[in-house]
């Protein structure tokens, strides 16, 4: 789906070694060498086709997690940490015949404290399946990546992620207390803690985002949201993006705060229309959806202002009736990505953030950039806080289809920068965007996120070769450098 190629994965030439030491330590049960696995491992859910998987390794507590991290530092092999693999930047798809460690065992919900709304999580948890734990409880975990029904919270603490709720609640790293992680010699260490202001220094926020680069979470404490008395959602369309984007700004201007605000053009309407059937008005060119949510008083008066705001600009107005309304809206929002397929069987999720204020000058020209370059782009996207997701479906096995898709990329994230904007609002850096840090960060910043890297991972070990590009990332790896130049599908 992400592009047609994927490098061919050599074993590396002590993989007998390792393997047999990974076997004795783990279990064969728990161990994967074969070329479907390593095949597997190799990439994630972005358009990357350059990764190299060595063994594959199934840990389901602590002790065996720093055993392969040990065995892999005695035979000098890298260390990528893997969840769902649904990241989008290719931070999950391993260089240089990299150990992998999926933590995808590590699935259990070890302990809920509801009077102090914390949970003890392993990294393995799926997002939203922790949240159905939680049901009974009245309690939710805030965070909803569009891909929440298969994402895990190891993976979600790795990209700082975020989701269309995140706008009054905050992203990932609001929501995490403490985490015991494994560092790439083995030791063993907790980073945060309980207690309201733990003493030191704030090394738990330093990890959260950092794409498995200082070392493997395997127990992760969060703070549990309380489910909001009332919600309303409304769903706002337009004849134009302009007046859409407009009343964005209105909403905030106004002192409201929603849960969500989320943006659809005409193009991403109809996908998702043609495929969940959702009720969204296809005359529109911008649809706004819209929660808001609190104590039942609360919610209308904000719906209300909501409305009056939005009518003001010449949007129309509709609010669910009932909770299978909303639901249904929500759906279609979230299965955005998925509604693609029907049109293109490839496409590229970008992820930039730009100024609230420079939504309807950045999507005129990411279209006029999709357009010079003959593709076809659909927006939906965070548009409470600016976070970008123009999405440019495909047809890869078209010659020289891809080359054009990675060059209208360039051209977005430059011209998200020039707007004030910055390289990711929740996916991340991972390889994608490694070679675009300068255009952002100048050498001694890039320096010292380098030696921050460094004082986690000292062996330079765990995911060597993403975010930081070289001379300031721990590229010195095999096979990391013939892959240059074939990195994408």
């Amino acid at each position: 789906m992400f592009g047609t190629r994927l490098r061919k994965t050599r074993p590396h030439a002590g993989d007998d070694r390792c393997v047999a030491d990974l076997v004795a330590a783990l279990g064969v049960e728990r161990v994967r060498s074969d070329g479907a696995a390593r095949l597997l491992a190799s990439t994630d859910a972005s358009i990357f086709r350059g990764g190299a998987a060595g063994p594959v390794c199934f840990p389901d507590s602590t002790p065996q997690v720093q055993a392969c991290v040990r065995i892999a530092a005695v035979h000098r092999r890298p260390v990528v940490a893997r969840g769902a693999g649904s990241g989008l930047t290719g931070a999950a798809a391993p260089l240089g015949s990299a150990v992998v460690v999926s933590t995808t065992r590590m699935n259990r919900v070890l302990e809920v404290d509801v009077e102090n709304r914390t949970a003890w999580v392993g990294p393995g948890v799926i997002n939203l399946d922790l949240t159905h734990h939680l049901g009974p409880h009245g309690l939710h975990f805030a965070p909803d990546p569009s891909s929440q029904q298969v994402c895990t919270i190891g993976g979600n603490v790795a990209n700082n992620s975020g989701g269309p709720h995140c706008l009054a609640y905050g992203v990932t790293s609001a929501h995490i207390l403490a985490m015991e992680v494994v560092l790439s010699d083995g030791e063993v260490v907790m980073l945060g803690g309980l207690d309201a202001e733990p003493a030191g220094y704030d090394l738990r926020g330093a990890f959260i985002g950092s794409e498995g680069m200082f070392g493997i979470a395997t127990r992760i404490a969060v703070r549990l949201t309380p489910d909001p008395p009332a919600v309303r959602t409304l769903l706002l369309s337009f004849a134009d993006v302009d007046s859409a984007a407009a009343t964005v700004g209105a909403i905030i201007a106004a002192g409201l705060v929603p849960a969500a605000v989320e943006m659809m053009d005409r193009r991403c309407v109809e996908a998702v229309e043609d495929f969940v059937h959702a009720g969204y008005p296809r005359d529109a060119e911008a649809v706004l959806l819209i929660d808001v949510d609190g104590m039942a008083g609360g919610v209308e008066a904000q719906a209300t202002k909501v409305d009056e705001i939005a009518r003001g600009l010449g949007g129309r107005v509709r609010v669910a009736a009932d909770e299978e309304e909303r639901q249904l809206l929500w759906k279609g929002r979230k299965s955005a990505f998925g509604a693609i397929a029907r049109i293109k069987p490839d496409y590229y999720l970008h992820d930039t953030v730009v100024p609230r204020g420079k939504l309807v000058e950045v999507l005129r020209a990411i279209h006029e950039i999709v357009d010079r370059h003959g593709l076809l782009v659909l927006n939906v996207f965070h548009a409470g806080d600016g976070n970008l997701h123009p999405i440019i479906a495909y047809d890869s096995r078209q010659p020289g289809m891809s080359e054009k898709v990675r060059e209208a990329g360039r051209e977005i994230i430059e011209v998200s920068l020039a707007a004030g904007g910055v390289l990711s609002g929740e996916h991340g850096i991972g390889v994608e965007k490694r070679d675009f840090m300068p255009l952002m960060f100048s050498d001694d910043d890039l320096d010292q996120q380098a030696r921050l890297r460094g004082a986690f991972d000292g062996l330079c070990m765990m995911n060597p070769g993403k975010v930081l590009p070289s001379p300031h990332s721990c590229s010195d790896i095999t096979e990391l450098t013939e892959a240059k130049g074939d990195l994408w599908g």
